[in-house]
């Protein structure tokens, strides 16, 4: 994803904070399975294409937030909102931490949500490791 194009996402939603912290949590690949093994879901926000490109996560459920423009999916936060109680702990992975990173940092200031953890580095970090992916189903 383009810096021009996640600068758009970020305006689009409303959602530039400048350099702040984020309200989210970023964590490593140890992070990641230490929270599947707690049975924290994990989304993978990228693209079809993408999922079949390089595989996915295994255990990971599969939620596009944006298409091939890169214009934000119109039923993607009422898909999510209806899948994962804000009370209740998840995470984002997308190909580098970007997008699930405006996803998430939009769920905690937005939506109320209290506890979304961002895979820094995304799948391609996972990869990157030589850790295991599936074909998605």
């Amino acid at each position: 994803m383009t810096n021009r194009l996640v600068g758009a996402l970020l305006l689009s939603l409303g959602l530039a904070s400048g350099c702040a912290e984020p309200p989210y949590t970023n964590i490593d690949n140890d992070g990641v399975r230490a929270l599947q093994t707690q049975g924290v879901p994990m989304y993978d926000i990228r693209r079809p294409d993408e999922w079949r490109q390089t595989g996915i996560v295994a255990g990971s459920r599969l939620l596009t937030f944006v298409d091939q423009n890169g214009k934000p999916m119109p039923d993607f936060f009422t898909r999510l909102t209806q899948e994962v109680n804000k009370e209740a702990p998840v995470i984002l992975i997308c190909r580098t931490g970007n997008r699930s990173d405006i996803v998430a940092r939009h769920m905690m200031e937005k939506m109320g949500y209290l506890k979304v953890y961002n895979v820094r580095r995304g799948i391609m970090g996972w990869m990157d490791k030589g850790l295991p992916v599936v074909a998605p189903q």
